[in-house]
């Protein structure tokens, strides 16, 4: 069903999904291609600025390798990763020089982030790129990533991208018709969710798992979308091989799932520290969660009641919840070690229990984000 009255904005990130892009296994599917260009093209003609982050290249080098499933050990997925690209990219460029664009391939990781002086740099860049009228097209670097840095999936890397540009609207492309009640491969009932509020805590029941070849499914989707209403950004999960579904949409139709920002935008430097990635994390008790979420203060020693994993003083923690929820992250005061120490007591106490006064929070506000 399309749907009317949605108001995208002048500035997009269109993520393509890997099992849209390559048919589940059966290399690039150029038809395609050629028709999301044509629609891009379509889009950029009438003002639109579009960065493109494309899934794929993974896939299209297991189908230029033979190889017939998805390989598990790192190496021999960042060699199908750099086969793949070489595909994906010629695919791109060709379809693109049709129409007399230029394309630019840009390959991130989220070591490209963790500096804010590089987050800085991504940002200019891909902002010049726009304004000299270049199709970016991104992808995460897959060649060179390790699984402690990886983003884990394209729809988390465009989300980050839509909070680099201050994007509008972050269009994630799939095979399925949108966010479902419940999973339509299993479940004959379920229902297509038209539009909600992001932060609904019931959708986080509803998303699934994902594919054989995309490691993103609802679930990464929807936290996706919340990633990119950091910066105000709306989401729209729709299925990518409907006919035209990027053109409708710059006339304000819009087929699948809205999932509308209400969210506070973030300044811009709350927006680069939610792009980092995380170290560990610290269990919140019920009334940590509750400072945090409804009244913007710092993060206390007294508040936490456990602590995991290896960190060092100013690395990335996720603050969970008791069901491992997150709530919020931020740069953590303490090294994981003296944090353990300091769990659940009155800040009046770290002198005595490590030697030296420093924070007297564990995580200040300034440099915390809430999830």
């Amino acid at each position: 069903m399309t749907r009317n009255a949605y108001q995208p904005g002048r500035t997009w990130v269109v993520k393509i999904g890997s099992s849209l892009l390559t048919a589940n296994g059966a290399g690039l599917d150029m038809q395609l291609v050629s028709a999301l260009v044509d629609d891009i093209v379509s889009v950029y003609r009438s003002g639109v600025h579009v960065v493109l982050v494309s899934s794929g290249a993974v896939a299209e080098g297991m189908q230029r390798l033979g190889m017939r499933s998805r390989p598990r050990a790192l190496h021999l997925l960042q060699a199908a990763a750099a086969v793949g690209q070489m595909g994906l990219i010629q695919a791109y460029e060709s379809q693109f020089q049709r129409h007399n664009l230029h394309t630019a391939q840009i390959l991130l990781t989220h070591d490209d982030l963790r500096s804010r002086e590089r987050y800085i740099n991504a940002r200019g860049t891909l902002r010049s790129l726009l304004d000299l009228g270049v199709i970016p097209v991104i992808n995460e670097n897959d060649t060179v990533v390790t699984d402690e840095i990886r983003f884990g999936d394209n729809d988390t890397l465009a989300a980050l991208v839509a909070n680099l540009i201050d994007a509008d609207t972050l269009l994630l492309l799939t095979d399925q018709a949108g966010f479902y009640s419940s999973d339509p491969r299993r479940d004959p009932h379920a229902q297509l969710i038209a539009e909600a509020k992001v932060s609904d805590p019931s959708l986080d029941k509803m998303a699934g798992d994902g594919g054989i070849l995309g490691r993103g499914g609802m679930v990464t989707k929807l936290r996706a979308a919340r990633t990119a209403a950091r910066s105000g950004a709306n989401t729209l999960i729709s299925p990518g091989g409907h006919p035209g579904v990027i053109t409708k949409l710059a006339r304000g139709e819009y087929t699948g799932t809205l999932l509308r920002s209400n969210s506070e935008v973030m300044v811009a430097r709350k927006q680069w520290l939610a792009a980092l990635a995380t170290s560990g994390r610290v269990v919140l008790d019920h009334g940590a969660v509750a400072v945090l979420r409804e009244s913007g203060r710092s993060l206390l020693p007294v508040g936490v009641k456990a602590v995991h994993g290896d960190f060092t003083r100013g690395s990335m923690v996720a603050c969970v919840d008791e069901a491992g929820v997150e709530v919020a992250r931020g740069l953590v005061n303490y090294s994981a070690s003296e944090a353990i120490t300091l769990c659940g007591q009155s800040s009046s106490m770290i002198e005595s229990l490590l030697g030296y006064m420093g924070e007297e929070e564990l995580i200040h506000r300034d440099n915390l984000v809430i999830s």
